[in-house]
C-alpha cells in the first residue's frame, strides 16, 4: 500500500468520463501501445475472461485477508454489519484504480447511508510504508489478496499478457513481483460486487477491459433498492 492511493473526496464528474479521457490521452501519447492493448482486450473477450465470475444471487467465498497493519478481515465479520460493496483493483500504481477509488470514496457517505461497506482489494501486499495516522485517513477497508487468490475465487483473476507485462516492467518501472511479494503477472480483473448480509451476490459488474469501471451511481441505485 502507499501514498499513491491518493483518495480524493471532490466529484470529478462520472466515472466513464475520467476514464474516457485517459484513454484518449493514452492514444494521443502512445498510439501503437494503446492499439495493442485494445487487440488484448478483444481477444480477452472473445475467450470469454472473466466468464467464470460469481453470478447474481451465488454465494460468496468466504475469505480473511490483511489490512494495511496486517491484521486479517474476514468477509462473514463485515457481512455481520450489512451489505457490502467490494471492488477488486489492480493496485495503487493503476491510474485506472485511483480514478474509480476517487469516485467511490467521493460517494462513500451515500454508500454509509444506505447501510453499507465499502471494500476495496488488491495484490498489493502490507509492507510497513503506510503510516498509522495515514491508515486512520482511509475511509474504506482496503485489504491485500496475494497472488489473487480471493480474486480466483471470485471468478476475476487474470493472467496479464506477457506484453503488457513488459510495459509495466520497462516503461513504467514496475516490479509487481516485488509489488505483490508473489505472482506479478496475475492480476484481478477490476471487478465490483455488491454482497448481501446473507452472503449472495446482488449486483456485479465484470470486465476485463482495466480501462472501464463500474460507475458509483449504479452502485447507489442497487442500495437504495436493497434497502427498501
Amino acid at each position: 500500500m502507499s501514498k499513491a492511493i491518493n483518495i480524493l473526496e471532490e466529484n470529478m464528474g462520472t466515472l466513464k468520463k475520467q476514464t474516457d479521457a485517459k484513454i484518449k490521452a493514452g492514444r494521443q501519447a502512445n498510439p501503437e501501445f494503446m492499439k495493442t492493448v485494445d487487440e488484448i482486450i478483444e481477444k480477452a473477450k472473445a475467450f470469454q475472461q472473466g466468464s467464470n465470475a460469481l453470478e447474481l444471487d451465488q454465494t460468496a467465498p468466504d475469505f480473511s485477508l490483511p489490512d494495511p497493519e496486517g491484521k486479517l478481515i474476514s468477509l462473514g465479520d463485515l457481512l455481520a454489519e450489512g451489505p457490502l460493496v467490494v471492488t477488486f483493483y489492480r493496485g495503487s500504481w493503476c491510474p485506472y484504480c485511483n480514478l474509480q477509488l476517487r469516485a467511490l470514496q467521493a460517494r462513500l457517505q451515500e454508500i454509509h447511508t444506505l447501510g453499507a461497506q465499502l471494500l476495496a482489494i488488491s495484490p498489493q501486499v502490507p509492507d510497513g510504508s503506510m503510516t498509522s495516522d495515514e491508515i486512520d485517513e482511509l475511509d474504506f477497508l482496503v485489504l491485500s489478496d496475494q497472488d489473487a487468490r480471493v480474486a480466483s475465487q471470485f471468478g476475476v483473476a487474470w493472467e496479464v499478457p506477457e506484453f503488457l507485462a513488459e510495459h509495466m516492467r520497462v516503461d513504467r518501472k514496475l516490479d509487481l513481483d516485488v509489488i505483490n511479494n508473489g505472482n506479478g503477472n496475475i492480476l484481478p480483473i477490476p471487478a465490483t460486487f455488491i454482497i448481501g448480509r446473507d452472503g449472495k451476490v446482488l449486483w456485479r459488474y465484470v470486465d476485463v477491459d482495466y480501462r472501464t469501471r463500474s460507475e458509483p451511481d449504479d452502485i447507489i441505485e442497487v442500495l437504495k433498492t436493497t434497502r427498501a
